[in-house]
């Protein structure tokens, strides 16, 4: 009953904002559009149908505000006006009451708060569509930062996904886009984006990791995670003072170099990437501060690590490759990496297939940050993907979406940032020592182990090698391919002697 009750909800708000547009598009149901149009004559929709769609996900609720949030990443499979306008959904939701968020914290401590905390703020400070935020001191006076789950998530997300799931395959039948825009594949990816984000337990370790990768760094600080009072519901962090990246002024006036953190920040993207193959996927402004704490002052505090991208070496190197040969406007290097890597298909000519990448690429080279939309490039290179039956990796998605992230935070920054001056050094450093003799060094290093395992072996292996007779592999080659033989000729046999009793049965009933 609840079900179909969310089921009617959610037909009333796409009623309401028109979304029959974008279900009945289909030639097959157009009639039916016009049906539903002349019926709904009442309803005057004046925005545009993407501002149309936002709308709805925002009146839905907090689950299909995620969902618009990971859709807009997906600049692949829609449209350049839904992924713009659903790129523009935000974070803040209205938080649930501090006594659900005491009763969760009870249920996972297994005591009263206020034996756990020595204070704990009842307001939120900030509130997400999977949990919200409180601040709270912890016994000793460390103060930190509490973030507890929405109370009844599970039930809530089976729910709205199964019916997400249907909607899906509508779109996919009647939706003149429907195969290409793979709905159901996108529903599948947002479950599995939930599914991680609802276990706080795997965010900490997250968050645990990126610390440890970037233990000591003068560029990037992560909040330290405090395990004795973590569960798959609560997390509980250290509390790190800071400004959002966004507020520039403000950053300005704390006395912080805009043009030496915008270039920082390309660095620490890089970094992530390059160096561990492990990123914060999700490094919106809302995620981004820089600290003002005297001891880390002016470093960037990156929070919320419910979304990370891994990356493997394979990953890493045709990546660095086609960067650099990005930078260096070597578009052949670009098409043969794709071939190589197998994104495109075998009999795809490698002279189109640069000409297309440099018609994308070229008109963006030598300009300032302020005047490149990476978005519009990607769009153009997902547009020519599509041409040369690109495979998009799921790999890589993430990584588009942490760049237009990167993106947005460098715009804001620093507008007159190089981004090519910035990141193509680094770049070449990265290259030299992956497959220089650091890189070769690094590899004997990390292979010693295994070898010094193995060599003490070696004696007695090739003492065996040695003395196996080389004649009884053919041997029983030969035994086996006698018995084949004999098991045909039985089957040739046995099929004659039927063909025989069929034949002199036949000859019987003539006579």
């Amino acid at each position: 009953m609840q079900r179909l009750l969310r089921l009617a909800r959610i037909i009333s708000v796409g009623i309401r904002f028109g979304l029959d547009e974008f279900v009945l598009a289909h030639a097959r149901t157009r009639f039916l559009l016009v049906v539903v149009q002349r019926v709904l004559f009442w309803r005057a929709l004046t925005e545009p149908r993407a501002v149309r769609l936002r709308l709805a996900l925002e009146a839905l609720g907090p689950l299909f505000v995620k969902f618009g949030q990971v859709l807009s990443t997906r600049r692949d499979l829609l449209p350049a006006d839904i992924a713009d306008e659903l790129a523009k959904l935000q974070d803040q939701v209205p938080p649930f009451s501090t006594e659900l968020a005491c009763a969760q914290l009870e249920r996972s401590f297994g005591r009263p708060v206020t034996e756990v905390f020595e204070q704990f703020e009842a307001l939120p400070v900030a509130s997400a569509s999977i949990a919200q935020v409180h601040f709270a001191v912890l016994p000793g006076g460390r103060e930190c930062a509490v973030k507890i789950l929405r109370p009844n998530m599970q039930q809530a997300i089976e729910k709205d996904v199964a019916l997400l799931d249907s909607a899906a395959s509508l779109i996919e039948v009647l939706w003149v886009d429907g195969r290409r825009l793979k709905p159901r594949e996108v529903v599948a990816e947002f479950a599995k984006h939930l599914n991680d984000e609802l276990d706080l337990m795997r965010e900490a370790a997250n968050a645990s990791q990126l610390r440890r990768n970037f233990a000591g760094s003068p560029l990037l600080m992560i909040p330290e995670i405090y395990w004795d009072y973590c569960s798959s519901s609560v997390m509980v962090m250290q509390r790190i003072s800071g400004i959002p990246i966004s507020h520039v002024d403000d950053l300005r006036a704390a006395g912080v170099d805009i043009p030496r953190l915008a270039r920082a920040g390309v660095e620490i993207f890089f970094t992530q990437v390059f160096r561990d193959g492990f990123f914060h996927a999700d490094m919106h402004p809302g995620n981004i501060f820089v600290s003002t704490d005297a001891e880390i002052r002016g470093k960037y505090v990156a929070v919320d690590f419910g979304i990370m991208g891994t990356l493997t070496d394979v990953d890493k190197n045709y990546l660095a490759q086609n960067f650099l040969a990005f930078f260096q406007r070597d578009y052949k290097r670009v098409a043969q990496a794709h071939l190589e890597a197998g994104w495109v298909p075998a009999d795809t000519r490698v002279d189109e297939f640069e000409n297309a990448i440099r018609a994308v690429c070229e008109p963006v080279f030598d300009r300032p940050l302020k005047d490149i939309s990476f978005g519009r490039v990607l769009l153009r290179l997902f547009q020519t993907s599509r041409r040369f039956n690109v495979e998009i990796q799921p790999q890589l998605v993430m990584l588009q979406k942490t760049l237009l992230n990167i993106e947005g935070l460098g715009r804001e920054l620093d507008p007159e940032l190089d981004l090519w001056t910035t990141a193509k050094p680094y770049l070449e450093r990265w290259m030299s020592e992956q497959l220089g003799w650091r890189g070769f060094a690094r590899n004997l290093l990390s292979e010693a182990p295994r070898w010094a395992n193995m060599l003490p072996q070696l004696p007695r292996l090739a003492h065996r090698a040695l003395a196996a007779d080389p004649s009884a592999g053919i041997e029983r080659a030969l035994d086996r391919l006698a018995a084949e033989q004999r098991q045909r000729h039985r089957s040739t046999v046995m099929l004659c002697l039927l063909l025989a009793a069929l034949l002199a049965w036949q000859i019987v009933l003539v006579l």
